[in-house]
């Protein structure tokens, strides 16, 4: 069954929590799908994760490309699972997968700052609850680290 883990935004950017929460998937062995709502956003982290540290990257691939079922991380707007991925993040808002059960971690990444955002999260996490799902949600304590809330 998959644990469904909600985390919490709060002074923190998504370019800046996202790659290091793909990384650790990657360091366990896990591919990886990433799922926005818009071309626009998952267009800008394509480039931001080739980007956003000086000494390396996170190798990854976007859902329109032919060989987007070898990616260990893939971009994407859609809920399909082409590189067969035990994990996937939700940003944007995305929806939960029809599927859920068959990933070991869905990841659900809300902005704190937005209203609209947390307003989605919970009735993200009530839709979560109802359908007998294993749910936790994590915050950012004052160092930085994530703690388990509920």
């Amino acid at each position: 069954m998959a644990e469904i883990l909600f985390y919490h935004l709060q002074g923190q950017k998504l370019e800046n929590v996202l790659p290091t929460l793909l990384e650790k998937s990657r360091e366990h062995g896990w591919r990886a799908i990433v799922q926005g709502v818009t071309s626009e956003r998952i267009e800008a982290l394509d480039a931001h994760l080739w980007t956003y540290r000086d000494d390396s990257f996170l190798a990854h691939g976007m859902w329109q490309e032919t060989e987007a079922a070898a990616q260990p991380v893939l971009l994407t707007v859609n809920d399909s699972n082409p590189n067969e991925a035990p994990v996937r993040f939700l940003i944007e808002g995305a929806p939960l997968p029809a599927d859920p059960e068959t990933y070991e971690r869905i990841v659900l990444l809300f902005d704190g700052e937005d209203e609209e955002a947390v307003a989605a999260a919970r009735t993200q996490w009530t839709e979560v609850k109802s359908r007998g799902l294993t749910a936790s949600y994590w915050q950012p304590d004052e160092a930085g680290r994530w703690r388990q809330k509920a």
